[in-house]
């Protein structure tokens, strides 16, 4: 027989990987921007992208680092080596994302969600190290820090685990199916409001892949 303590034990291991020395540190914009290649790495395996989406994606994103409202977690091994990440900012118009969902949604959802909003640019874990409860603490610890009265999000309109998380912790549909230039794949816009609604992390089952 198994104790929860093996059980706990069992899941920060998963399959070989060890996840229970994994802390999540606050990481300024400078701090991002110096491991960028690192977190794009993460980015194109987590998203299966080409390797030079990566590339062009660091440009954009050491962009995002100066704007306003930037907050940022790392989930860090202790020997430093980065297994996840997670960054945003405040949303406001002439911003590409912002401008093209607010295109999408109705004027009434849009003036509802679209002020005083914090915008989830990215959140993305190593492919070894999910369903380990990463994702969760990065996004929890994000969420607790910023003073929004909403997080947005946009996430392949898919039953991932990704998809499953952002439900466990109130997020909800604002647009499906929606296509951003650039990419083919629909993605699903979703709205909480916070702070997150306290959802503890269970070990996911795996119905479909991230």
């Amino acid at each position: 027989m198994t104790t929860s303590r093996d059980d706990e034990r069992q899941s920060a291991m998963g399959s070989g990987v060890d996840a229970r020395d994994v802390h999540i540190r606050d990481w300024t914009g400078p701090e991002l921007s110096a491991r960028v290649n690192d977190a794009m790495a993460i980015y194109v395996l987590a998203m299966n992208y080409p390797g030079y989406a990566g590339s062009q994606r660091s440009v954009t994103t050491r962009r995002h680092t100066t704007n306003r409202g930037f907050s940022c977690r790392a989930a860090l091994r202790a020997d430093g080596t980065l297994v996840g990440f997670g960054y945003g900012y405040t949303t406001v118009s002439g911003q590409w994302w912002h401008d093209l969902v607010r295109k999408a949604l109705s004027p009434s959802v849009a003036a509802d969600w679209m002020s005083d909003a914090f915008e989830l640019s990215e959140i993305h874990v190593l492919p070894t190290y999910q369903a380990r409860g990463i994702g969760h603490r990065i996004l929890v610890s994000l969420a607790a820090g910023v003073p929004h009265r909403s997080m947005l999000l946009s996430t392949p309109d898919a039953d991932t685990r990704a998809f499953r998380l952002y439900r466990a912790l109130g997020f909800q549909d604002l647009a499906r199916n929606y296509l951003f230039p650039g990419d083919a794949r629909p993605f699903a816009v979703l709205g909480a409001r916070l702070p997150l609604i306290s959802q503890p992390w269970t070990r996911p089952r795996d119905r479909a892949p991230r």
